[in-house]
């Protein structure tokens, strides 16, 4: 068993990760993004909760149509590997999100790796 208390500062950080799965914390501050047109994970999925804050998520699928998706607390989106994505914070207090990646994409310097790297 693992345990760990999410601190949600500024910033990315993974929290951990075990076998084929990890978990990470994200808090976008107002106006700020993260990602972009060439920001994809080609060998993980990447399952985004929004914890606090709202946003918008712009997804492209590999040859399929640009999608804004509205982020609120609740709202749990997932992107599949290879598509590429872009989080936007549009409100006006931290966007914080929890996130995981299957499989694990990043070490714990929120450096690319493995078969989840860009």
């Amino acid at each position: 068993m693992r345990t760990t208390e999410l601190k949600f500062e500024p910033g990315f950080r993974v929290a951990f990760d075990i076998r084929q799965l990890q978990a990470a914390e994200m808090v976008i501050a107002p106006g700020e993004s993260e990602g972009g047109p060439g920001n994809r994970h080609r060998g993980a999925d990447q399952w985004l909760f929004v914890v606090g804050g709202e946003g918008v998520a712009v997804v492209q699928p590999a040859g399929g149509e640009r999608r804004e998706i509205a982020l609120r607390p609740g709202t749990l989106l997932v992107i599949e590997r290879g598509e590429a994505h872009e989080i936007r914070n549009d409100g006006n207090a931290p966007l914080q999100t929890v996130n995981f990646y299957s499989p694990p994409a990043f070490d714990r310097d929120g450096n690319p790796v493995g078969p989840g790297q860009d």
